[in-house]
């Protein structure tokens, strides 16, 4: 399960055009690996989100993307962070989950959230409904998918969802493990009591133990092993091999993204030492792992490396 994962949020790289951006991708996945990268995410959207970019920046369906870069790593895990819920029937998506793991050789993941970015489901014609129906959905989902990568055949009459003794066959390689993604201390953490193996959380780090404590309190009163479940911590980053490199790098990167600015506060700046600090800081909570995105600079050759590098020894005290 992930410990240290590699998120790809952005697909947006300067001099480079759709016949070359695939080519970006897999290096950055190929230095994800060789690093100590364990899990390598993409995002599971169609539009950009609004503090990376515009709407009409480069967005890849996640599935497709993910079973090419199978071809092209051989350890990682491959997974969505996290996969939209709203956008595909559950059945479905198990099926396509399936085939992840088939053609990784037992590699896939699911990350599976609520969905939540309004504008995509509009402009695409994806139902939004209210909070509440998302989570409605996500539960009902859960029911079918968790089942049919388990080998059943379920049978469920949701309000939402409906299946009849759903087979999934060929059934994935191996044991394909959930996270559900989000911190919502009510609602979220329950079900990844309930039903997932791994957990991902973006909030203040201060508030970090109180998360931990909301998902152990879900585990007693659900019967289940709060240690059976790993959760790991999202964080933004620019490295490179000297802080003002890595300042130039995030300069550059606003210059051409400015919604990127937004993020500054909360990216983690500067050379190997300073950001080993940073995320040393982030394990002391008591999370299980980080999982990293480098929007500014990930594209540039050894940034992504450089990062593994750093952040490798400090997950496998």
């Amino acid at each position: 399960m992930t410990r240290l994962g590699y998120q790809i949020p952005n697909f947006t790289y300067p001099g480079v055009d759709s016949g070359g951006l695939f080519d970006v991708i897999v290096a950055q996945a190929k230095e994800a690996e060789a690093s100590g990268f364990d899990t390598v995410l993409v995002m599971d959207h169609f539009y950009q989100l609004p503090m990376l970019g515009s709407p009409a920046n480069e967005m890849l369906e996640c599935y497709t993307l993910l079973s090419a870069l199978a071809q092209h790593t051989e350890t990682v895990r491959l997974s969505a962070l996290v996969t939209g819920n709203t956008y595909r029937n559950p059945a479905l998506l198990a099926k396509i989950v399936t085939a992840l793991d088939v053609v990784s050789h037992g590699r896939a993941q699911l990350g599976i959230g609520a969905g939540w970015f309004e504008l995509e489901h509009d402009a695409l014609g994806y139902e939004f409904g209210t909070f509440t129906d998302r989570f409605q959905k996500l539960e009902e989902a859960l029911q079918i998918i968790l089942p049919m990568l388990r080998g059943e055949r379920p049978t469920l009459d949701g309000r939402w969802y409906q299946v009849t003794d759903a087979i999934n066959s060929p059934g994935p390689v191996g044991r394909i493990p959930v996270m559900i993604g989000g911190g919502g201390e009510k609602k979220t953490l329950r079900m990844v009591a309930q039903y997932a193996d791994e957990s991902n959380i973006i909030c203040p780090v201060e508030d970090i133990p109180r998360k931990l404590e909301a998902l152990a309190g879900h585990c007693d009163r659900l019967g289940r092993d709060r240690a059976e479940i790993t959760m790991t911590y999202q964080t933004s980053c620019v490295v490179a091999p000297t802080r003002e490199e890595a300042e130039a790098d995030f300069e550059a990167a606003v210059a051409r993204t400015p919604e990127l600015g937004m993020r500054r506060g909360s990216a983690i700046v500067g050379g190997p030492e300073e950001v080993a600090a940073a995320y040393a800081k982030i394990l002391d909570t008591g999370v299980d792992g980080v999982t990293v995105n480098m929007p500014a600079n990930g594209h540039v050759p050894g940034r992504v490396a450089l990062l593994g590098q750093t952040l490798a020894p400090l997950i496998a005290q």
